[in-house]
């Protein structure tokens, strides 16, 4: 076992002070499974206030509940009292603590077997509930009665396929059905504590995977409903080979490891149900999916409490991921990469290459390429591409005698329509003497 010295050093000033103090946690399991850890926690017989006693810089974060953070250098260790079952009501917290002293009993408490391993500084291993034998194995299992788990914390259920995606695991079978029968569970919990979660999957090495267990055990259906319209929706189109959702996963698998990206993939392809058509052919159409995409993923991120930055970035991904163009003037092209905004083009292309990839075959990515060279093309140049970088200001305007207002913006957005298409026209004198011929 590999602890920090810094970890060590809390637990050895825990023990010679007559506390016990224990390595619990994920820092456990994953030293165990040889992956780097992220974090370490502590359990100890010590109470916050004699933690805070011990060390000289201690941070409250939930001491009502028995948590402190300890401060060491540059690092920080969460060093919690061991409890035992309490009262469970708000889904997160007990509402009511009860501390002790028995290191099984705070085991009992927790939420997987994998998770409720305990190392001393000695290096002793307490493994009450098979932990180690569930790692060899590969599996996810509650501990105790699953259904105690999940109501305590419904949570948990979807951490447990969290743990699955980062882990390559399997869920226990009888786990996996008590996901399945206390899934509504998951509504008495929070949207910020669900986002946390789904992009824990998104970002996991196999995402897939989570969002199909979250659709298997019913547990999209209250998070993310408008997705699980796509399952088994037949898109009845030479170019798909797939049902809308079995393509989406194909497309998600497809992305790099960028939030933005991964859940633009999830829902890039949201309104196809809203605006299916069938021709005289047979053929299945989705005119303007990507403009009812767009909103609906919106409405989706917002509901989940996503911040403005990420459901901007995503709405635009969401609807630009259609735009692969023959031909496009330069002057296009800069349109285009206004729109989009510099900083999510790559993501774009990224976007566009796994939706192809999540097609039917041949797989053509000429466009996408074609559209990144000419964007990384003008992008050389650096050239005017938005009102920022005109010769001309509002300043300016106001000088030739305009008023702040709808006029001056249209004469602007004007004068960038002119300059996009002869970036030579960007000089003051040439912008000031169009403006005073409008």
């Amino acid at each position: 076992m590999n602890i920090p010295n810094y970890v060590c050093h809390i637990m050895k000033i825990l023990e010679e002070n007559n506390f016990q103090a224990y390595l619990v946690g994920g820092g456990t399991r994953d030293n165990f499974l040889n992956r780097e850890a992220k974090d370490y926690d502590v359990a100890t017989s010590a109470t916050p206030q004699q933690v805070k006693q011990l060390f000289d810089k201690v941070i409250p974060t939930g001491e009502k509940h028995g948590t402190v953070t300890v401060l060491i250098r540059e690092n920080s260790v969460e060093v919690t009292t061991l409890r035992k079952d309490g009262i469970y009501e708000d889904y997160r917290h007990p509402t009511e603590v009860f501390f002790t002293d028995n290191l099984k009993e705070d085991l009992a408490r927790r939420d997987f077997t994998i998770n409720a391993l305990a190392v001393d500084l000695n290096g002793k291993v307490y493994d009450y509930f098979g932990g180690l034998e569930d790692l060899k194995k590969g599996e996810i299992k509650a501990v105790g009665e699953p259904n105690d788990r999940f109501k305590e914390d419904p949570l948990r259920m979807m951490r447990a396929i969290r743990f699955a995606c980062q882990l390559d695991f399997y869920i226990n079978i009888y786990t996996l059905i008590s996901i399945s029968t206390n899934s509504e569970l998951i509504n008495k919990i929070s949207a910020e504590r669900i986002r946390d979660e789904l992009c824990k999957i998104l970002l996991s090495n196999y995402p897939e995977f989570g969002i199909r267990a979250l659709l298997d055990t019913n547990i999209l259906k209250y998070i993310i409903p408008e997705l699980c319209e796509c399952n088994n929706f037949d898109q009845y189109n030479i170019h798909h080979d797939k049902n809308v959702f079995d393509h989406i996963m194909e497309v998600l698998s497809n992305t790099p490891n960028i939030l933005n990206v991964r859940l633009a993939a999830l829902l890039h392809d949201i309104a196809k149900p809203k605006t299916f058509t069938l021709d005289k052919n047979n053929q299945g159409h989705f005119y303007g999916h990507h403009i009812d995409g767009a909103e609906i993923a919106e409405e989706i991120l917002r509901r989940l409490k996503f911040d403005n930055k990420t459901i901007e970035a995503v709405k635009i991904l969401v609807f630009e991921h259609m735009s692969r163009y023959d031909f496009l003037r330069v002057a296009s092209i800069k349109k285009f990469i206004n729109r989009v905004g510099i900083e999510n083009l790559n993501n774009l292309f990224e976007l566009q290459i796994a939706d192809i990839k999540g097609s039917a075959s041949p797989h053509d990515f000429n466009k996408v390429i074609e559209l990144r060279e000419k964007v990384e093309e003008i992008l050389t140049k650096e050239e005017p591409l938005t009102v920022k970088n005109l010769a001309i200001n509002g300043h300016d305007l106001i000088d030739l005698g305009f008023t702040p207002g709808i006029e001056m913006g249209n004469i602007l957005k004007y004068l960038l329509e002119r300059v996009l298409e002869n970036p030579e026209l960007n000089t003051k004198d040439n912008l000031k003497s169009m403006v005073i011929k409008i």
